[in-house]
């Protein structure tokens, strides 16, 4: 994995952190966004400096959790009114829009 400036991560820390209850963001458009080569990159962010940020409403593209926290993560994400169907946030409903 290609290393991350610090101007990076706090992009991405301030794109999560604007994200709004009842909608979400995806790891492909949060690293499209700041320049990342690798979705996971923003997946590493938020486990290593994610704790104060708003984890749940970053969700893969498939719109399926990770097995790890789904359960809770859908829970979190029903009670700000995000759409799920099945499992599956239905991001053509909720996807946020995302301007660096």
């Amino acid at each position: 994995m290609s290393r991350i400036s610090d101007a990076q991560i706090e992009a991405v820390r301030a794109l999560i952190a604007a994200i709004p209850p009842g909608r979400v963001s995806t790891y492909g458009d949060l690293a499209d966004a700041v320049g990342l080569t690798n979705p996971r990159q923003v997946g590493w962010i938020l486990r290593t400096d994610g704790a104060d940020l708003p984890w749940q409403r970053v969700v893969p593209a498939s719109g399926r959790p990770s097995t790890e926290k789904a359960a809770r993560q859908l829970d979190l994400l029903r009670e700000e009114g995000v759409p799920i169907r099945d499992g599956r946030i239905l991001l053509r409903e909720c996807r946020a829009r995302l301007t660096p």
